[in-house]
């Protein structure tokens, strides 16, 4: 099988090391690509932003799936536009991925299918926003409506804060504050079949003690050993099979990867919100910990014969992942800096542990940090602990000037898994 994956960052590159090791998957393409990407698959250059472009691209190399990865090029239309020309495609439509482009579109859904989520304002001008917020009261959940990166929610007890990033946007979802641990749950669908995956906390916070501001995310760790063993299958039958099913009545039907941020208040599970693709960097710890080989999945979401596949199989290995972030992230980052001590993670730390690029570019010989997040380290061991013990170890030995890192991922989890007790973050 010849597969054609589209996106640059740490989700595509774990979506690529997934794929690199199935021995169904005999070309291994991706674009644009970034220099961790190179080492395992055929880098081209492509905007990925133009569908035509894409299936061109696809259509050229006769892949037999694309999987876009980003959520941009799936609110673009990408995966319209890879289908139209016959090609299977892992990603939803356009009018699909709105459940992730349009955070008022998502509410709608999860109305109509009676899904659990925090009560809710669309506020487009000023009046309407000083309404909203005196409506719930601190703390404030400000949230872009539109696709911002990671970095549109704002949560606050500074009601100025909350006005001044209400009035930057141009229409917003003001909502109550969810309390409890979030989880992160997701699906591969193929529009009728819905096929959870194993859940996952990630770190949206820049810092340690989850200070500082939101981020697109600092690290992740995977299973819970804190949550109930019940959660997946009440999650699928409250919110990931009624959202599915009420997309498809709808005729817009979603197909590819519905994930589920979901927050375990003292009133039960509720969504906070809905993306339309893997996540990152939750997705570096679930496929980590994936057995059943990755590419027949995907290509079974593609053509609509998940129903046919067989039980997903799972390692009982815990995995973490942390994030090495450049220096002033989640700001305006600095890039062009060296990046060393790759080579090392490689031959001391495999297969245990290894390096997944994000915002990095080739430049010769070496590499160079390209963006905010640079690098996902990603560890599995027999629990946590161990998890986590050969993430830092690892990411002890990259080295990146006036880099970042959280020193605190799963480390609660760990503690709390040891002493038999309970949820992180």
């Amino acid at each position: 099988m010849k597969v054609l994956v589209i996106g640059s960052g740490a989700r595509e590159h774990a979506l690529c090391h997934s794929l690199s090791l199935d021995p169904d998957v005999t070309a291994l393409h991706c674009a644009p690509g970034n220099a961790g990407i190179a080492e395992v698959a055929e880098l081209h250059r492509v905007d990925a932003l133009d569908g035509a472009a894409v299936s061109a691209l696809a259509t050229q190399l006769g892949a037999d799936l694309v999987v876009v990865g980003p959520e941009a090029p799936l609110v673009a239309g990408v995966a319209d536009a890879v289908s139209s020309a016959g090609i299977p495609v892992f990603g939803p439509s356009k009018e699909a991925a709105q459940l992730e482009g349009s955070k008022a579109f998502a509410k709608e859904i999860m109305a109509a299918a009676e899904v659990p989520t925090a009560r809710s304002y669309v506020c487009t001008s000023p009046e309407e926003v000083d309404a909203a917020l005196d409506a719930f009261g601190a703390p404030y959940v400000v949230k872009d409506d539109g696709l911002a990166a990671g970095k549109g929610v704002v949560v606050t007890s500074d009601v100025e804060a909350a006005k001044a990033h209400a009035n930057s946007c141009e229409r917003v979802v003001i909502e109550e504050f969810l309390d409890g641990p979030e989880v992160s749950l997701f699906a591969i669908t193929d529009g009728a079949t819905v096929l959870p995956l194993q859940p996952a906390q990630d770190f949206k916070r820049a810092l340690d003690g989850d200070e500082g501001p939101n981020t697109g995310g600092m690290g992740a760790y995977s299973p819970l050993p804190w949550a109930d063993p019940k959660l997946v299958d009440e999650v699928m039958e409250t919110v990931l099979q009624p959202t599915v099913d009420e997309m498809r009545r709808r005729g817009i039907p979603f197909s590819g990867l519905l994930y589920a941020g979901l927050a375990i208040t003292s009133r039960g599970v509720r969504v906070i919100e809905f993306n339309a693709r893997f996540g990152d960097p939750e997705t570096q710890v679930v496929l980590a910990r994936l057995k059943t080989p990755l590419a027949g999945v995907l290509l079974a979401a593609a053509t609509s014969n998940l129903a046919d596949l067989e039980p997903l199989r799972w390692s009982e290995d815990a995995a973490v992942t942390v994030v090495v972030a450049s220096h002033n992230y989640p700001g305006t980052p600095r890039t062009g800096d060296p990046i060393t001590g790759l080579a090392e993670v490689a031959a001391e730390d495999a297969p245990h542990a290894y390096v997944l690029h994000a915002g990095t570019r080739q430049d010769g010989d070496a590499v160079l940090s390209a963006g905010g997040r640079v690098l996902s380290v990603t560890a599995t061991g027999k629990d946590l602990s161990e998890a986590r013990e050969r993430a830092y170890r690892a990411v002890g030995r990259v080295r990146l000037d006036g880099s970042q890192h959280r020193t605190d991922i799963a480390a609660k989890a760990a503690s709390d898994a040891a002493a038999g007790a309970g949820p992180d973050a």
